[in-house]
């Protein structure tokens, strides 16, 4: 086996008025949220696909599928910690992430640290640089420029234990 693996996610929601919006296992105050099965947020699904991804494990989706009642309205963090426990019985721990969330709002520079705390809370992460977190608009161009939806990709680099 590798002693190295590289995974990509990507996970995208759409906003409405009176939803929730949780990003990396915050809860962000914003007139619109995410419509989901589960607690739509998008930062940590895609981190979860990546993680999934590297080690050959298809996607949230097929770990946790839309159609179940067991993941209606479940706390993504609760996924991250199953996640994260597929992966160590693979074999491998993660390195770091990389994730940038696409957006026109809101503002969500101000929420970054803590969404990086939380995340490696969940994930008993002690590196600070591990969880890399970035926000961006997309200049009011495409969904999320228009805010309908809000997407978000997560690089991550998994390292053999």
């Amino acid at each position: 086996m590798n002693p190295i693996r590289i995974g990509y996610g990507y996970d995208v929601h759409r906003l409405a008025q009176g939803e929730t919006l949780w990003l990396g296992g915050v809860l962000i105050q914003h007139d619109k949220g995410t419509v989901a099965h589960s607690d739509g947020d998008v930062l940590i699904h895609a981190l979860c696909d990546a993680m999934l991804g590297a080690v050959n494990m298809r996607d949230i989706g097929y770990h946790f599928p839309d159609t179940s009642n067991d993941y209606k309205a479940i706390d993504s963090k609760i996924l991250l910690e199953r996640v994260q426990k597929l992966v160590a019985e693979k074999g491998y721990v993660l390195g770091n992430a990389d994730i940038t969330v696409a957006a026109q709002k809101p503002k969500l520079k101000d929420h970054i640290p803590t969404m990086a705390a939380k995340l490696r809370e969940v994930m008993s992460i002690a590196d600070e640089d591990a969880i890399s977190i970035k926000a961006t608009t997309t200049e009011q161009l495409g969904f999320e420029g228009r805010e309908e939806g809000i997407s978000a990709h997560a690089v991550v680099l998994l390292m053999k234990k």
